[in-house]
Parts: structure tokens; sequence; C-alpha cells
């Protein structure tokens, strides 16, 4: 077993990676909870639901469990309200832990429910997506959408532990798995140039899920995460860095409404753009932005980011946390391997946003 650990003010935990740990879930559980609390959705408890509750069960603890619907759609107020409505039908109290068991949507719930249900109780992420176990498990980032904004309200709350089994992802759909290496290739855009480079040459590894490939990009992006997060919580900072390709990304889910592209495929179209950004703004090289979008193509995600309108687009990307008094700023790419966070003449990315997709090469 892998063991990553995630060192913040809001919490100190361990990321636990290995095949099979679906099963030991009952190790993540503290001795103090009087009850656990699984949360996971119809498509994923079909799969996994069974195998998680018999590991939890061996605590012995008392086990609820609630169903949400699936999908990006559901991410809202409403669908986050049957998480308090099951806590409180079941008269969980302070020392619940809440079991999150699922991809992104069910992972930033799970952990807002748990951040607000009486003032904040204990919760494990149990993510079955690669986008989920790669990105949105780690960091204490928990939120809902709102129909004019992705992932505005929310909170940072830390996990007390992340636990991935690698072996879950076999029964993913290849879209799924492509959109989930648009955070495995953010990676190497914003810190690590060499492993975008061992990207580049495991592509197709990457996407038939070879166990080793799958393996070392699961690790490696964790210990970057961990390391960002560990040094900038909140996102005063450093942690921005995140965010690279989001900007374009979140404005695609919200302009063609939450569910039409998956997350993972709208940040890899943002990440394309962003970096024909970065060449008119940061400095990145005409070779630079086709190795992005080569990349972002090569993992099975769209580069032609949709036709939203360019006033439109503006509009939707100023309804962004990382927009200061007004003004849009971007997470852009002056070599690949290194991000710097700062703003772009309107005019420049009008240009950006009305070119055309350039021929992949």
């Amino acid at each position: 077993m892998n063991t990553v650990n995630v060192e913040t003010p809001g919490g100190s935990y361990p990321i636990h990676i290995a095949a099979g740990r679906l099963d030991s879930l009952e190790q993540s559980i503290p001795d103090d909870a009087t009850s656990i609390a699984l949360v996971s959705n119809p498509t994923v408890a079909a799969l996994y639901a069974d195998r998680a509750k018999r590991a939890l069960a061996k605590t012995g603890k008392r086990l609820v469990y609630i169903e949400l619907p699936d999908g990006e759609a559901y991410k809202d107020w409403q669908t986050l309200n049957l998480i308090f409505d099951g806590l409180l039908q079941s008269r969980c109290d302070r020392k619940t832990v809440l079991v999150a068991l699922g991809g992104g949507v069910i992972g930033d719930m799970v952990g807002f429910a748990a951040s607000c249900y009486m003032r904040g109780v204990r919760f494990v992420q149990v993510p079955t997506t690669l986008l989920a176990q790669v990105d949105s498990s780690v960091g204490g980032k928990t939120a809902v959408n709102h129909p004019l904004g992705k992932n505005m309200i929310g909170a940072f709350y830390q996990p007390i532990a992340v636990e991935i089994d690698p072996d879950v992802l076999r029964t993913l759909p290849s879209r799924e798995v492509s959109a989930g290496l648009a955070e495995v290739i953010k990676y190497g855009c914003i810190i690590d140039a060499p492993f975008f480079d061992w990207c580049e040459q495991n592509v197709a590894a990457l996407r038939a899920l070879d166990h080793d490939a799958v393996a070392y990009a699961i690790k490696r992006s964790c210990e970057l995460k961990a390391y960002v997060v560990s040094q900038d919580e909140r996102e005063s900072g450093l942690r921005a860095i995140l965010n690279f390709g989001h900007t374009f990304g979140h404005a695609i889910e919200a302009g063609l409404g939450y569910g039409h592209w998956l997350h993972g495929e709208a940040v890899g179209c943002g990440m394309a753009q962003a970096a024909e950004l970065s060449a008119k703004v940061a400095g990145l090289d005409e070779l630079g932005v086709a190795r992005v979008r080569d990349l972002v193509h090569a993992i099975g995600c769209p580069v032609t980011p949709p036709n939203l309108g360019t006033d439109h687009w503006i509009e939707l990307m100023q309804v962004d946390k990382k927009t200061e008094g007004g003004t849009l700023r971007f997470i852009l790419l002056p070599e690949i391997g290194k991000a710097v966070f700062q703003s772009a003449p309107l005019d420049v990315l009008r240009q950006v946003l009305h070119s055309t997709a350039v021929p992949v090469l």
C-alpha cells in the first residue's frame, strides 16, 4: 500500500492507495465513532455498496445508508438536504462519521454536509472515479453548484482519511477515464514538467488503465496536490494554480448546463484554451501550446470549445472565485511545469474566445 500524508492547519490525514482497499474501510473509522453514514448514488451503489457495507460492518457500529441521485445536475441544495434528512431521521450525533462512496459530486456534497451537520462531523472520502482519486477527494474543497456559478457555495473542510482502491476504475466508462486523466496531466502542466513528459509517453497505457501506469499516476498526482494544499489550504496563494483550465472549464459547464460535459472534459478543453491565452500574455511558446493541446486530445478530451458567444463566455467567467474587483484572473503557463496567476487584457481574451480550434498535430 502507498500512503501519502496531507498536513494542513484544518487537519492532517493519510491517503491510502491500494488494490482491494475498499474491503478494508473499517480501518478508517475512529474507535469513538457512534455510527457510520454511508452516502452513495445508485450507479456506484450497484457496484460497490455491498462491499463497503461489509467492510464497515466489521467496526460493530450502527450503519446508516443514504442514497443520492446520480450526476452533476444534482449537485445542489435540494440534493444536499437529502443527506441532512437521512442524518436527522436516523438521529445521528456529533460522533457520527460520514463516508462518501462515489465520484467528485458525492465527495463534494458529503464533505459539505459534514462541515455543516451539527457544525462539523468527521468524514472519509472513498473516491470511485479517476478524477476524484487524483483531485477532488484530496484537499478539503467541498461545495454545491448554483445556477449562476459552479462550486460557489461551500467550505474548506478536510476529511480524516482518503481511501483509494484503483481496482474500482475497471468499471469506469472510457469517457470517465478520459475526464480523470485531464486532472492528471494538469499537475504536469502546472508544477512537474517531468511528469508531463511521462504522461505524454504513457498516454496509451493510462487510457487502457494499465495497473502500473495508473498506480503511479494516482500516487504522483496525490503527492503533488498534497504538497500544494499543505502550503496553502484555503487558496490564498499557491493553491490557485490547481485551477489551471478551470475558469474556462467552469464556464463551459455552466453555459451548456451542468452534466452536459463531464467536469474533466470541460477542464481538458479549458486547459487547451488557457495554453493559447498563455502564449499571448505569459510567454508560453507555440510548441508548449501544441503539446498541451495534443495531450488533451490524446487522453480523449475535447479541444474544441463550444460556441457560447463571446459576451456570454466573459459573463460566465466573471462568476469565478478567482475574479477580484471585477477583474478576470487566470492560471497561465510561462512554460510547461510552471504556473502563474495573472489577469489578461480583455481584447486578448476575446481573441482566444473567437479563435477556432487549431488542428491537432
